[in-house]
């Protein structure tokens, strides 16, 4: 059955159109930091500091004290975002989809759990689509709440200037197109490209891909 067709599509950030490691991260922090990869990914992860930046309640620079003080080290500044935030890679197969959706003219915008070295690192130009296809961004960092929770749906909605019911979203994990559809979006759970595509054309858009 054909859905209404959007007047909006929101994508996720990680998994959707950027493929992602943690596992990366505390490799690499474990590299700089003298520490054991299993170390530093419990400082990063089960002590949900990783979580606690992305919802922007800890700052960069509380990120790295805390950081320090829990692990008794004090790399550079810099370096320890540097090592946590390189991890991340194009997913090409979405980039051509999202590509063809923007030269037909449809509005594109993220919504995205990110931290600020993350977002720094993925939209400074290292990956050219992040900036030039998806001019609205909804991060929680900066909205300071983090899906599935209902406010960054609700802001998202804000930003992007259209009622929720016109709003399309795809994300990789299904609570949060659950918080989506909640919020009264039309969401679905990123499983690939090919039913991605088939999606969009079920809700009638048109576009050559």
């Amino acid at each position: 059955m054909s859905q209404a067709t959007p007047e909006f599509l929101y994508f996720d950030l990680g998994n959707v159109l950027l493929t992602f490691d943690h596992r990366l991260a505390s490799q690499q922090v474990a590299e700089l930091t003298g520490l054991t990869p299993e170390r530093a990914w419990d400082l990063l992860f089960t002590s949900h500091l990783q979580a606690r930046y992305e919802d922007g309640s800890v700052s960069s620079r509380e990120f790295y004290d805390e950081f320090c003080a829990a692990a008794q080290v004090r790399p550079d500044y810099d370096a320890l975002h540097l090592a946590n935030a390189a991890i991340f890679q194009l997913n090409i197969p979405v980039v051509s989809l999202v590509s063809h959706l923007h030269s037909a003219g449809y509005r594109l915008g993220i919504l995205s759990n990110t931290c600020e070295s993350h977002w720094g690192y993925v939209s400074d130009g290292r990956f050219k689509i992040i900036r030039e296809l998806f001019p609205i961004q909804a991060l929680s960092h900066i909205e300071r709440c983090s899906k599935p929770n209902a406010g960054i749906y609700q802001r998202a909605a804000e930003l992007a200037g259209v009622v929720p019911e016109r709003i399309f979203f795809v994300d990789d994990r299904q609570e949060n197109v659950d918080g989506a559809l909640r919020a009264g979006w039309d969401a679905i759970l990123f499983e690939g490209t090919v039913s991605l595509g088939d999606a969009l054309r079920q809700r009638g858009l048109t576009f050559n891909y």
